[in-house]
């Protein structure tokens, strides 16, 4: 909210010999700067802060909200528009760059568990550092892998979805249900085991994180099958 006001004061010695239209284009300037945080409100702020500051300290009659000139108040329209455009536009700028390096956040946890189960690593390690990675990536309070089923009635598909017997549950409203979830590890074609995730309440969950959490299990999966087949020498 300074910011426009500030400017538009410093810019009335000017008034009289600089065009409104000049004007105008340097509060643009101050709503681009605002704007470049990507946060919409405060580009909203800025932008209608800009054009109230414009008609009072820079139309005729001056240091007053009214407007006589048919142009002042075309341009102040425009700036106006301009505003809200700029800043509708970072904030999808913003949207997007968090949205890029969320994605790039969840290929490098696949990544270091997939590195971790091809490199021929102990099933538990792989076991342990998944149960970290789930942690994170669905928010969870708790997580445990089991061989054992236990029995939950919310299981996560191989496709990402989440079902409470047979109805399917809006994860990305509602969260995981509040006693936990079974995500089976599959390897080989066989049921090996199941992460029970116990969740943090109130955290939405995505079905595209969901799907992450199955490639995950996924990994568990074809290391412990690996070691099934090939069991690494006891001594």
């Amino acid at each position: 909210m300074a910011g426009p006001i500030v400017v538009a004061l410093a810019l009335t010695p000017w008034r009289g010999s600089l065009d409104t239209a000049d004007n105008a284009l340097i509060l643009v300037v101050v709503i681009v700067a605002v704007a470049s945080t990507g946060r919409r409100f405060a580009a909203v702020v800025a932008a209608v802060v800009s054009a109230l500051s414009f008609d009072f300290f820079l139309t005729r009659p001056y240091n007053s909200f009214r407007i006589t000139r048919h142009q002042d108040l075309i341009t102040e329209v425009l700036l106006l528009v301009v505003g809200l455009a700029v800043g509708e536009l970072a904030a999808r700028g913003r949207r997007h760059r968090d949205a890029a390096a969320t994605v790039r956040g969840e290929v490098e946890l696949i990544h270091a568990i997939t590195e971790l189960a091809a490199s021929g690593a102990d099933p538990d390690l792989v076991i342990s550092a998944a149960v970290d990675v789930l942690s994170e990536l669905l928010d969870l309070r708790e997580c445990s892998f089991s061989r054992i089923d236990p029995h939950l009635a919310a299981r996560v598909s191989p496709d990402g979805d989440l079902t409470v017997g047979a109805e399917q549950w809006s994860t990305a409203d509602l969260g995981l249900p509040a006693r936990g979830a079974d995500l089976p590890v599959r390897g080989g074609g066989w049921l090996l085991g199941h992460f029970a995730l116990t969740p943090t309440p109130g955290h939405p969950v995505t079905r595209h994180r969901l799907q992450v959490a199955v490639a995950v299990a996924d990994q568990v999966g074809a290391a412990i099958a690996a070691d099934d087949l090939h069991p690494a020498p006891r001594s």
